[in-house]
């Protein structure tokens, strides 16, 4: 077991939440100091939270303590042994990025880090950065044959190789090589998939699964972390729509979208947007690893409803743009009789569903062959139960 200054060494780059703990002693002295300072969890560094939280692992046996901190509920000493879902640790992550060659903030993350890995390093985690489709990155488009995120398939996967094949296909046939068998016990066990949106969509986190405990107390994490900025998680389980994503090679796979960016283009609130949901990311599995629990929580989220396209004339052509009082209000609600489209005249088309839904990837760029306006989502809570490593 590590005395205090001895932990605190590790954190002589923070001088200011680490004199808490220099100033401390004695358990009893450290506790006392703790609680004067009230220090709020996630205005410490990083590094120092994942301190922190082994150091009250040690020491602290009181849920009330933990409070003080408004520390995120996570420990072992809390959670209840009945109802806890097991997982192996997280020893194998990757991230991708080029997917679609065009979307800058991913392509140029992954780059630096295949360089330089030292930030994305987290003890006991093997984490590879990944360029995934390097022929569309060189040309900067999103694709050179077929959409990458969107070939990974039973039928795609299985298909004999060959150089007739689309290149995206090879391509995932290679990734799949490389970090599954889709499906299977070797696959990786996280894959986090980096992408630019030119929708007004922020850092969006996308789940594919309800079921996913895991990815679900992640997000439920990283949401925390990040607050009071947002951090909308889009849930594209469906029961007719079927994506068939890179990421999906993964037993947990997680979309990071991140916008409005245009396309070839790298903003810098973008691309530390991005990093810094990576960061907390990476927090989460190091600090799962390391043994601390996760008790039950709650997630909310957009469930993928229908997908809205533009109206057209009789031979297929677009008559019709998105509505100024639409555009750049994803995840805004849209109720019936409200603005959604505006013709070529003028004329105002109204939504006329039978409900409230919530708009995202409103006037995506990338979408317009996609034949494809925007998304409707609905609002829901998912229930995670708590978690911890086998």
């Amino acid at each position: 077991m590590y005395n205090t200054t001895e932990l605190c060494s590790v954190m002589s780059g923070h001088s200011s939440p680490a004199a808490i703990l220099y100033k401390c002693t004695t358990r009893t002295a450290f506790i006392s100091q703790l609680v004067k300072k009230r220090q709020p969890w996630f205005l410490l560094p990083g590094n120092f939270q994942r301190l922190l939280s082994r150091v009250l692992k040690l020491v602290l046996s009181s849920e009330s303590l933990y409070q003080l901190f408004n520390i995120p509920a996570f420990t072992t000493a809390m959670t209840s042994s009945t109802n806890v879902s097991c997982f192996h640790e997280a020893r194998r992550v990757a991230i991708f990025g080029g997917t679609h060659g065009n979307e800058m903030s991913g392509v140029t993350l992954v780059n630096l880090w295949i360089q330089n890995g030292k930030e994305i390093h987290r003890k006991g985690v093997e984490t590879k950065p990944f360029i995934t489709n390097p022929r569309a990155v060189e040309k900067c488009t999103r694709y050179v044959d077929t959409d990458l995120n969107r070939a990974f398939t039973t039928e795609n996967l299985s298909a004999p190789s060959g150089d007739d094949l689309p290149y995206e296909v090879q391509r995932a046939q290679q990734i799949n090589e490389i970090f599954g068998p889709k499906g299977s016990p070797e696959a990786y066990d996280v894959i986090f998939d980096l992408h630019n949106t030119t929708s007004n969509m922020g850092c969006t986190l996308i789940l594919e699964s309800s079921k996913d405990h895991f990815n679900l107390q992640m997000m439920h994490y990283i949401k925390k972390a990040i607050a009071p900025d947002s951090c909308p998680v889009l849930l594209t389980e469906h029961p007719l729509l079927k994506y068939s994503t890179s990421r999906s090679v993964a037993k947990h796979p997680i979309g990071l979208e991140v916008g409005p960016q245009p396309q070839g283009v790298l903003r810098s609130n973008i691309f530390e947007s991005m990093r810094v949901v990576l960061k907390h990311a990476l927090d989460f599995i190091e600090l799962f690893n390391e043994g601390l629990e996760f008790p039950p929580c709650t997630v909310d989220v957009f469930r993928v409803s229908e997908k809205m396209d533009y109206p057209r004339d009789t031979n297929g052509n677009i008559i019709a743009m998105v509505h100024p009082n639409l555009q750049d209000c994803d995840w805004e609600p849209l109720n019936p009789g409200d603005p959604m489209f505006q013709t070529f005249d003028g004329t105002t088309l109204r939504y006329e569903g039978a409900g409230t839904v919530y708009p995202t990837f409103i006037n995506e760029a990338a979408y317009y062959e996609k034949q494809q306006a925007f998304v409707t989502t609905r609002r829901e809570t998912l229930a995670a139960g708590a978690i911890k490593k086998t």
